[in-house]
């Protein structure tokens, strides 16, 4: 049983839950995270410009996979150390409602029209592949982070569903203001911000409805490198740029995601019960 040894000091803090813990866990995966890129970017082997990370498989791999990648290994290790695979990752405690599957078509769309809508043959097939290898571990990693870990600790501590929802769409919003580091302007980073509460709050919904986090995972994953490949970059609009009224069409969803987030605050009920913790 997961349960059945004692816990350690390590495995009873984060135990306890609670919105502080679960932001401190967000602000330490930041720390590190942010760490990661810096050292990359120290050994020269990223690209030089931001216009560049889409040029070739190697800035996207050195530029933004091996960050998020190293960020995803280290997760499962503290899923393994918490011996919380199974609560993360495996069935949801609550189930859904069936108006949730809104969400999960809501966030389809987006990406079947990036998908019309990029230029596929201005891309290497290399670029293309390590796009979605990154797609994977963004969506494993912010998943786990948000939806997963965080979840869990406001869950444990006693948390309802709503707040559950609303706080860990916050955090996953939190997470997107670190794109202040990289020189982003304060009004760009402020509806980015907005925007990925209303992703994350959909995300929670996809979660939910399907009854475990891998949905979930699958759709962020899909998400962000569709986007990417469809504007040309990363937050931007690059000079592999493809059709241009799909990709404003697919923007005009981030809107639709936080209204959508805005009535789910009305809508979303229950709560999970606490898990009875050892000790030791």
């Amino acid at each position: 049983m997961e349960q059945a040894t004692p816990r350690s000091g390590w495995q009873r803090f984060w135990d306890r839950g609670g919105w502080w813990r679960a932001f401190l866990f967000a602000v330490l995966y930041l720390a590190v995270y942010l760490g990661i890129g810096w050292l990359v970017g120290a050994t020269g082997l990223g690209p030089d410009r931001a216009e560049e990370l889409l040029d070739s498989s190697g800035s996207v791999f050195f530029g933004l996979l091996l960050p998020i990648l190293v960020m995803s290994l280290l997760l499962v290790a503290f899923l393994s150390t918490m011996r919380w695979r199974r609560e993360v990752l495996g069935p949801q405690p609550i189930a859904g409602r069936p108006w949730m599957w809104v969400a999960v078509v809501l966030v389809l769309v987006p990406i079947v029209l990036h998908v019309a809508g990029t230029s596929w043959s201005s891309y290497d097939v290399t670029v293309i592949l390590t796009v979605f290898a990154l797609g994977l571990c963004i969506g494993f990693a912010e998943e786990v982070l948000t939806r997963g870990v965080a979840v869990t600790m406001l869950r444990r501590a006693g948390y309802g569903e709503k707040a559950v929802m609303v706080l860990s769409s916050l955090l996953f919003g939190f997470l997107h203001a670190s794109n202040l580091v990289s020189g982003q302007n304060l009004l760009t980073v402020g509806t980015t911000v907005v925007f990925a509460f209303g992703f994350g709050t959909m995300m929670y919904l996809s979660m939910r409805v399907t009854g475990s986090i891998v949905p979930a995972i699958l759709l962020h994953a899909a998400t962000d490198p569709t986007t990417m490949l469809a504007t040309g970059g990363v937050d931007t609009h690059g000079a592999n740029a493809g059709s241009e009224a799909l990709v404003a069409l697919a923007g005009t969803f981030n809107v639709v995601f936080v209204a959508m987030a805005v009535l789910a605050i009305f809508l979303v009920s229950g709560r999970v019960g606490k898990p009875a913790v050892a000790r030791g």
